[in-house]
């Protein structure tokens, strides 16, 4: 009986057959499914964070669609199959797990995940060793990674060796420093390009200091936004009701008071 992962193995080669397949799943390379692989890790995210399990089978299996069709362009172009995919990862496993696999001994998760970012730093050496390049504690860290989650990062990368701030107040201060910049050159009539830096050195002190208070910054943001969703649609009904049109104080009003209702 053919299993369900060999099944969709099948229908991939399927949909990719040069004669037989799918048009629109023939022509796509990957650069052109990239965006549709992160777009499917996030829509597993968000039926985790809205408990829905059901919905958490049908995004994981479009999530591992993605990985297959990647293996597939990559099996075509003679490059590796799916198979090797899933063989570097259990090879991987294996060898970042000494203490389950082998005979090492961690004693906490804090002494297992140190003991796991030191084997991903020999692997990053043995990479750059392999390339001819110098070495880097950043090396690795994605760039398709959303903004706020590669900063913090990032940081977390420098921290490594020492290039950190003691504690969460002089973020703080930074934070403040930074938008003291943006102000002077929004007064300056700056061009666009000088705000945007500005701006970003904002949000990139506003990242580190997130990673100060052990708080993911993607998961903060979206809460905010949650919440903002969920009161401007209050507002939007409220306003409807009283038939308040685009007047911003009796929008406001509006709002102090669906903040005050929650």
């Amino acid at each position: 009986m053919t299993s369900p992962l060999d099944r969709l193995l099948a229908i991939m080669a399927r949909l990719r057959d040069p004669e037989r397949g799918c048009p629109w799943d023939r022509m796509q390379d990957f650069s052109t499914i990239a965006p549709y692989t992160i777009e499917e890790a996030y829509e597993v995210a968000d039926a985790i964070a809205r408990g829905d399990e059901a919905a958490l089978k049908d995004e994981l299996g479009d999530l591992l669609f993605q990985v297959v069709f990647h293996a597939r362009i990559a099996e075509e172009a003679g490059l590796f199959a799916f198979e090797d995919v899933a063989a570097a990862i259990a090879d991987k496993m294996l060898r970042r797990h000494p203490h389950v696999f082998g005979n090492a001994e961690i004693a906490s998760a804090a002494a297992q995940n140190e003991a796991w970012e030191e084997h991903k730093a020999a692997e990053r050496q043995a990479r750059a060793r392999q390339a001819g390049v110098p070495e880097s504690v950043l090396d690795g860290v994605a760039l398709a990674l959303p903004a706020l989650l590669r900063a913090a990062k990032i940081q977390r990368r420098a921290a490594r060796i020492g290039f950190d701030w003691p504690d969460a107040e002089p973020v703080i201060e930074k934070v403040l420093e930074e938008i003291a910049e943006l102000r002077t050159e929004i007064e300056q009539d700056a061009e666009h390009a000088a705000l945007e830096e500005e701006l970003g050195d904002i949000l990139f002190a506003v990242a580190n200091l997130a990673r100060k208070l052990d708080i993911d910054p993607e998961a903060a943001l979206r809460r905010a936004t949650a919440k903002f969703e969920r009161r401007f649609r209050r507002v939007e009904l409220l306003a409807a009701e009283h038939a308040i049109g685009a007047d911003l104080d009796a929008l406001d009003a509006l709002w102090q008071q669906v903040k005050r209702d929650e």
